[in-house]
C-alpha cells in the first residue's frame, strides 16, 4: 500500500481503541463496520447482562464468521468454473485451423 494512499485511523470497538492503517478510500466502509460491530456487541450486552464485554464481542465475532462462511460456501468451487477465455479462444482458433486445412 502506498504511503499517500494510506491513512491512520483509530476506531473504538467495545470500548477499546484500535489503531488501524487503512486505504483512505476504505474509511467510510471501516467506520460503518465498526458501527455495526458495536451495535451487535451492545445487543448481546442487553440480552446477556451478566456476561463480560469480551464475551459479547466474541459472540458478535462468531456471528460474523458464520455469515461469512455461509456466503463463501455458497460459491461454486474454482475447479468447476468455465475455462479461461484465452483457453476458449485458443481452442476456437485450433478448430478454425483444422477446418481450413
Amino acid at each position: 500500500m502506498e504511503e499517500q494512499d494510506s491513512k491512520q485511523l483509530t476506531v473504538t470497538i467495545a470500548g477499546r481503541p484500535y489503531p488501524l492503517k487503512i486505504k483512505a478510500t476504505d474509511e467510510p466502509m471501516v467506520r460503518q463496520i465498526v458501527k455495526e460491530v458495536n451495535e451487535k456487541v451492545n445487543k448481546f450486552q442487553l440480552a446477556y447482562p451478566n456476561r463480560e464485554k469480551q464475551d459479547c464481542l466474541a459472540m458478535a465475532l462468531l456471528g460474523y464468521a458464520v455469515d461469512l462462511h455461509k456466503a463463501t460456501s455458497n460459491q461454486a468451487p474454482i475447479a468447476s468454473s468455465p475455462p479461461d477465455i484465452s483457453e476458449q479462444l485458443t481452442r476456437i482458433e485450433s478448430l478454425i485451423d483444422e477446418a481450413t486445412n
